[in-house]
């Protein structure tokens, strides 16, 4: 035993890394660990607590615990079942996961759909079915990273346009021809609405298809939160329908929409479907029960409008710089990582708690702390979280901030 015990303590726990890796680590990550942040991880600050105002989530109505959805999921997991869980390609009609694949898709407005692993896995394996080297694909400057993702699985040749520019996507359509046109509905980052209209008839007049990433407005906008081309009227000139299902539908899914002519092409070219497990029954059980009780939370949108209404009227008129957005998601853009590191830590001994978003999520020094609004929110809680804002100002001056400064500067030179 003796032994055994002095082999262990002698023995490298891991192998030796590869000298290019140990290099890149200590020419990229070192100098960002030890100088930028310190020695501790950016995204990482204090444990909440019991009182803390907790606006780092994405549970927009408030659906998690709703009693329907505990139900159904307690139900699943206590039944006695067939459910097999296997890759998604091999699912027949008559499996749960279809069910719940119709249900998404007939509310907001589709044909056929497809669940998957996440909202990554969905926009990955979407575009790695729709488009290959010869699609030109025109994403948003903005546009989430899953979906250059997709573009690079697809090994399609991507095309960045201005963000939220359409006469800049139709001048690089007239250049470079007919393609797959990318965007979000509302941008994960700062809340900012696309303006779908504007995209979908650029699109058109070049005879491309476009793909519309409704993760943070399904639940939200649109008739029983059918989402936002539903609320345009445009649903049935979008092509496709993406959607993360860990938003306003509070699960671990993604999900996004096709033609029923291709569901066979698909499920033979996208490789998250393929290579994927299905989903477990209580999951497939407790979104479905989730669709409808988002379908009838009709006052728990109207409140969410309030509450976001409120929160950024106040944040602007005491000189933070949120004016790039509208909607549940507000961006509080401090511009460099330390700086937004002090900016979360002065909310956090404050008990208000938002995201950091930093590179790879952000532009190099166009760091945030992202604040999420939900309709569960108190008044006492507003009260707070305005408060702290007030508080905090003078030490974190948004005013000068750099996105403060740039956006002077243009309208400066716009006047």
């Amino acid at each position: 035993m003796a032994v055994l015990e002095l082999v262990r303590e002698n023995t490298p726990i891991n192998p030796p890394l590869l000298p290019a890796l140990q290099r890149r680590i200590e020419e990229q990550f070192s100098p960002r660990w030890k100088d930028t942040w310190g020695g501790r991880f950016v995204l990482h600050g204090k444990q909440p607590g019991s009182n803390a105002v907790r606006l780092d989530g994405n549970d927009y109505l408030g659906v998690t615990g709703h009693s329907d959805i505990v139900s159904a999921q307690v139900d699943a997991l206590t039944r006695s079942s067939e459910f097999v869980v296997q890759s998604g390609v091999f699912l027949l009609q008559q499996h749960p996961m279809r069910s719940l694949e119709v249900a998404l898709a007939t509310w907001v407005g589709k044909e056929d759909g497809f669940v998957c692993q996440s909202g990554y896995a969905a926009n990955v394996g979407l575009l790695q079915s729709i488009a290959d080297a010869n699609t030109p694909v025109y994403l948003d400057s903005f546009a989430h990273t899953s979906l250059w993702e997709g573009v690079h699985a697809a090994r399609a040749p991507a095309h960045a346009f201005r963000h939220n520019d359409p006469e800049h996507l139709d001048k690089m359509m007239e250049r470079k021809g007919a393609g797959i046109v990318v965007v979000d509905s509302v941008y994960s980052t700062t809340g900012a609405v696309c303006p779908l209209k504007e995209m979908v008839e650029v699109t058109e007049k070049h005879g491309g298809m476009i793909l519309v990433d409704e993760s943070h407005s399904l639940g939200i906008h649109g008739p029983a939160g059918s989402g936002m081309c539903a609320e345009l009227g445009l649903t049935d000139r979008v092509h496709f329908i993406t959607a993360s299902l860990a938003k306003a539908m509070a699960g671990r899914a993604g999900f996004f929409t096709a033609p029923a002519s291709l569901r066979y092409h698909i499920l033979s070219s996208s490789y998250p479907n393929i290579f994927s497990s299905c989903l477990l029954e209580p999951e497939v059980a407790g979104l479905k029960a989730t669709i409808k009780v988002l379908q009838r939370a009709d006052a728990e949108r109207a409140r969410l409008k309030d509450v976001t209404r409120r929160v950024r009227s106040t944040l602007a008129d005491l000189g933070y710089w949120i004016h790039q957005g509208t909607e549940q998601i507000i961006s509080l853009e401090a511009g460099t990582e330390p700086d937004t590191m002090r900016l979360r830590d002065e909310l956090e001994k404050r008990d208000v708690f938002g995201a950091i978003f930093c590179a790879p999520a952000t532009s190099r020094n166009r760091a945030m702390v992202r604040l999420t609004l939900n309709s569960n929110l108190t008044d006492a809680e507003l009260d707070h979280v305005e408060h702290v804002a007030r508080e905090i100002a003078p030490l974190v001056k948004p005013w000068d901030w750099p996105i403060a400064r740039r956006m002077r500067s243009i309208g400066a030179q716009a006047s």
